[in-house]
């Protein structure tokens, strides 16, 4: 089975990865880009990175934000003309709730970028879903209770969702697309004893592959270990049951399901991840990465309210080294392991580099 989640993706783009020292002398479009259309989302998780006190992430993020129609398509004009490769739609809010996203899949689907999304799938239905599955790349729905009371109980929604979001689920798969669909099972103190029913659940209805991971409670990694020390033997082995029972050429199980680091400190100064998959919010402001997003005061590349995106990113490339991850990147850091993988690959000493 190819591997999806594979971290060494990047290695496959060595122009990017040789233009992102700031000595290079170039500046190359991102490779992939999440864009949050809006920050509407009528479901009310408790783990909800953008509205937990204890996590960095959301800080400064108003609810009412959205990107105008003009100015999506216009992002999207200068994503093409860039070659940018890819575009995924992720929250914020739900991009599903984003007014535009209908017209914004449209246009897109014209292109050759190509597209992906999260969502809680409950608008996963109807024309946007037969776009999806006809031209987007991947869909990955959230989920997290493992019937229609606890998933209601989750997500402050009445009862019966569940229900709607598994006819979705089975209804997107019928409709024989290229598109992958995918679950993120995200795991807490409520249903972690569920694991195993609930990936049974998602097969059942058809979906591709599901992802397995643990909640954040907290910039401090201390404590997101401590909170799922006691979790972690009765996921680890229901992953391993349904793996040995359920996983199959089409139905994959990752597990992303591990401790944290002790702390999220880092040992390095500049973060090669933000040239490559940079985020633009619902406010019109460029992100260096999803988990600075929201963050105005140690995670603001610029603003596009004013500028076309390609102009912004083409031009001075000092602003993505004003960031300095070992004093403000004290927060959970998706592209960790891989800023440290392609700094050591910058850094080699080239006169040894045949000593292998």
């Amino acid at each position: 089975m190819a591997n999806k989640y594979s971290k060494y993706k990047i290695f496959h783009f060595k122009d990017k990865i040789d233009s992102l020292s700031q000595d290079s002398g170039k500046i190359l479009p991102p490779i992939n880009i999440r864009i949050k259309p809006t920050n509407v989302c009528l479901h009310n998780c408790w783990y909800c990175s953008y509205r937990l006190d204890d996590v960095q992430l959301g800080q400064d993020m108003v609810e009412k934000d959205y990107i105008p129609r003009d100015k999506m398509m216009e992002i999207i004009d200068d994503c093409e003309s860039m070659g940018v490769k890819a575009i995924t739609f992720s929250g914020g809010g739900d991009p599903f709730y984003y007014k535009y996203l209908l017209d914004t899949i449209k246009k897109l689907s014209t292109t050759s970028i190509k597209f992906s999304s999260l969502t809680n799938g409950v608008l996963l239905k109807g024309e946007i879903a037969k776009l999806f599955s006809k031209y987007g790349t991947w869909v990955r729905i959230s989920i997290d209770g493992w019937d229609d009371k606890s998933y209601s109980e989750y997500r402050g929604i009445k009862e019966g969702e569940f229900s709607k979001v598994i006819e979705n689920l089975k209804n997107f798969k019928k409709l024989n697309g290229k598109c992958a669909l995918g679950v993120s099972l995200v795991v807490d103190a409520k249903n972690f004893e569920h694991v195993y029913e609930i990936i049974e659940k998602v097969k059942n209805a058809g979906v591709d592959s599901i992802k397995v991971s643990p909640c954040v409670i907290s910039n401090k990694g201390i404590e997101n270990n401590n909170y799922h020390k006691p979790l972690y033997d009765t996921v680890q082995m229901q992953l391993e049951k349904a793996k040995n029972n359920f996983e199959t050429e089409s139905f994959e199980i990752f597990n992303s399901y591990h401790f944290s680091q002790n702390e999220f400190d880092k040992d390095y100064d500049w973060c090669p991840f933000m040239q490559i998959l940079p985020v633009i919010g619902a406010d019109l402001n460029v992100y260096p990465c999803h988990d600075k997003a929201y963050n105005l005061d140690n995670g603001l590349l610029g603003s596009i309210k004013e500028k076309s995106f390609k102009n912004f990113w083409m031009n001075d490339k000092d602003k993505f080294f004003k960031i300095n991850p070992s004093k403000v990147c004290n927060n959970r850091c998706v592209p960790d392991e891989k800023n440290k993988m392609i700094i050591d690959y910058l850094n080699v000493d080239k006169d040894h580099l045949d000593f292998l």
